[in-house]
């Protein structure tokens, strides 16, 4: 299944972690010091992984990828 290519503040969280949770990956587009950046948001065996151009950082509960999402302008407010 190909992944879901959005903009950063496209879709709401919800929206975005439904997508996750049905197996399907999440590619974020943002802008990050004047260049545009991809974001790879999965869902692998209960946990949430954030690959970001610089590191792969992962949240156990899906209240945490909510706020990381939120805090990092991936989702919609």
């Amino acid at each position: 299944m190909d992944p879901l290519v959005i903009e950063a503040g496209e879709r709401d969280a919800e929206e975005i972690l439904a997508t996750l949770e049905s197996g399907r990956r999440v590619v974020v587009r943002t802008e990050f010091l004047d260049s545009e950046h991809e974001v790879t948001l999965r869902y692998d065996d209960g946990t949430f992984y954030c690959d970001t151009p610089t590191r792969l950082h992962r949240h156990e509960e899906r209240s945490e990828m909510l706020e990381c999402l939120t805090k990092q302008g991936y989702a919609a407010e």
